[in-house]
């Protein structure tokens, strides 16, 4: 695209910015708001690029100069996947998702509330839902995306995620690759009424585990979703001298309090244990952008989410579709 030289000097001020706070190029912030999957840049950086230009409220010039008639409001249900006590945490930056990919509209995001009524033009709706939970979504917007919740109709867009492919990938890596011969896991299950988070995954890698005859019971130490439990139980395994190869760590919040007790007990990642993390329920900055990790709901989630409801929303498309993604196994120092 070519701008005039008002506007490129509006742009290139912005990126410059950009690039002095988070100590890079212009160039690299450029590649890295624009999407460039050919650049080879860490996460960490990456999400510091993204989080600088959310905070300057960084448009980019093809949003900047679009004529919108007005903005676009997506509504989120993720309650059957975020716990009703953490209603700070989200899936995904999304807002800075949408801000960095180049859109049809100005969109903002509201998190629903299961019963309250929210003025939204469509709804991203993550999990299983009731017949119940679906007409209330209905009565919101009759533009809907599920994901992962399997409907077998097809009166809404779908994405499926491929959960068991993703898990097969990272033993398959950890056993036949990288050849560690034991896999232990450190996890929790959270459940709420309806909402049961971190079965899935930790039966998932038991069945896998137990097809290739490597499944021990005492290597599987499983409590609450919690920083606490994560200490506690990565604690006790370790004390027991009998330690697997590799942890696979359940979840964000569960990571932070077994990496806590590695280091505690001065154990080196991956040369003593090799480490492993669920990535599902995330933040904008992770806390261990460097290590092995298996990402849930990677960004191609929400692109994709957004693009296929905006085609409904603004281009009027009225066939449904159903989508399978990939988890993605993302490789790092620590396995």
């Amino acid at each position: 695209m070519k701008y005039n030289a008002e506007e490129r000097r509006d742009y290139m001020a912005t990126i410059k910015e950009i690039a002095k706070l988070a100590h890079v190029s212009a160039a690299t912030v450029s590649r890295v708001l624009n999407q460039d999957e050919t650049l080879s840049v860490t996460p960490e950086v990456k999400n510091q690029i993204i989080k600088i230009a959310h905070e300057l409220k960084y448009v980019p010039p093809k949003m900047r100069h679009a004529k919108r008639d007005r903005q676009i409001v997506i509504g989120v249900a993720d309650w059957h996947i975020v716990r009703r006590d953490r209603p700070d945490v989200s899936i995904t930056s999304e807002d800075i998702l949408s801000g960095s990919i180049a859109q049809k509209a100005d969109i903002a995001f509201l998190r629903l509330i299961y019963g309250e009524v929210k003025q939204v033009d469509g709804i991203i709706a993550f999990g299983l839902f009731s017949e119940v939970e679906v007409d209330f979504l209905r009565s919101l917007s009759t533009e809907i995306l599920f994901v992962n919740s399997d409907k077998k109709d097809y009166e809404f867009d779908q994405i499926l995620m491929d959960y068991d492919q993703g898990l097969s990938d990272m033993v398959h890596y950890l056993m036949d690759e990288k050849e560690y011969r034991s896999i232990g896991y450190i996890g929790g299950i959270y459940e709420d009424d309806m909402v049961r988070i971190g079965a899935r995954r930790l039966n998932g890698l038991k069945q896998i585990l137990q097809k290739k005859g490597c499944y021990r019971e005492d290597y599987f130490k499983v409590g609450e979703i919690s920083h606490e439990s994560g200490y506690s139980l990565t604690k006790e395994m370790l004390l027991t001298k009998d330690v697997p190869e590799v942890l696979i760590l359940g979840n964000d919040e569960v990571a932070e309090g077994a990496l806590e007790a590695i280091k505690e007990l001065k154990y080196r990642i991956p040369k003593d244990v090799a480490v492993v993390v669920y990535r599902d329920i995330e933040t904008l900055s992770t806390k261990y952008p460097t290590y092995t990790s298996l990402r849930m709901l990677p960004d191609i989630v929400w692109t994709t989410a957004i693009k296929l409801l905006l085609e409904r929303l603004l281009d009027g498309r009225r066939d449904t579709m159903k989508v399978y993604l990939p988890t993605k196994l993302e490789l790092g120092d620590s396995a």
